[in-house]
């Protein structure tokens, strides 16, 4: 290992697809090419990164259209879409960063690894499944889908009827040595995208992929913690976490214990299916290994790593 920081990054979905746009191939290169400014920045800086991302928009326009094409296409299960996603996102933010090193004079070796990340059948999410995925039914449509495949359907905010599927908790990473070996061997490593695809391991030792959604934040945090970084940087749509956010009382955190992030999360101050779970796998990060989180959007990241801006999460 050579003397750099080692930090897990976790790029936000705004990274690659922006709200309002359509999420073409163009569109989302566009986007990856002003990341990737920002994490060469990191590069030149010192830093070793392995890189983790988001995926849902991809994965919903890929069931959209399997749902379009389902009289002609056999449909796939989105444990496979998972990794159609971790492969393409992936091919796309490594180009990209290769392309911004190149122009820097910069030669380094990028690799995405298609990540397998186990889970626990029995984990109490797959009781009550949550996360909303693929397109919008009619309820008339979402009732035959139910009963023809054993989806659970629910309305979604008054816009129409969608399949909810189980987000459980990573408990390990398949590839997490060979990740290992890579960061040994100074390779920028994209892993875990879109949470990875979830797989339970049976009895006999085998893996099976399993209808389910991992979060991406709890995934990099585990992955961090798997192959030792020194610090794991989440970034998102804000430049700090905030209390009693989108209000007029709103303030601004700047350095916090894991123990304050905790109060503040059972306050009921972080939105349940955007900051809290940021903030829950900085916790389980820092509570493991004593070192920091940083939670800031992508343009500010250099100077939250210079401690001008962002919040810090410590022991």
């Amino acid at each position: 290992m050579n003397d750099k920081k080692l930090t897990v990054v976790a790029i936000g979905g705004n990274a690659i697809k922006r709200a309002k746009e359509k999420g073409t191939f163009d569109e989302q290169m566009r986007n990856l090419a002003h990341t990737c400014k920002y994490l060469a920045d990191m590069i030149d800086g010192g830093y070793d990164l392995v890189l983790t991302h988001g995926n849902g928009p991809q994965v919903g326009a890929l069931l959209v259209q399997q749902d379009a094409a389902k009289e002609k296409i056999p449909s796939m299960p989105i444990d496979v879409h998972d990794a159609n996603t971790q492969g393409s996102i992936g091919y796309m933010i490594s180009q990209s960063l290769s392309n911004v090193l190149l122009k820097r004079g910069i030669k380094r070796d990028i690799a995405a690894i298609v990540t397998q990340v186990i889970v626990d059948k029995d984990d109490p999410a797959f009781q009550s499944p949550t996360k909303p995925v693929g397109p919008f039914y009619s309820k008339k449509e979402g009732e035959m889908l139910g009963k023809e495949k054993g989806w659970t359907i629910v309305e979604d905010a008054g816009r129409g009827y969608r399949r909810v599927v189980p987000s459980p908790q990573p408990l390990d990473i398949v590839e997490k040595d060979i990740i290992k070996s890579l960061v040994i061997r100074d390779v920028i490593t994209i892993a875990v995208g879109g949470g990875g695809i979830p797989v339970i391991r049976k009895k006999n030792g085998e893996l099976e992929g399993i209808d389910a959604v991992i979060d991406k934040d709890r995934a990099s945090s585990l992955l961090a913690r798997l192959i030792d970084a020194d610090l794991l940087v989440i970034l998102t749509s804000v430049e700090k976490v905030y209390l009693n956010f989108g209000r007029e009382d709103q303030k601004a955190l700047d350095t916090i214990t894991a123990d304050e992030a905790e109060m503040y999360m059972e306050a009921g101050h972080f939105a349940k299916g955007s900051m809290k779970p940021k903030v829950e796998s900085a916790i389980a990060f820092v509570r493991s290994t004593g070192k920091e989180v940083i939670i800031t959007e992508l343009e500010k990241v250099g100077d939250a790593l210079a401690g001008k801006t962002g919040t810090r999460i410590i022991k």
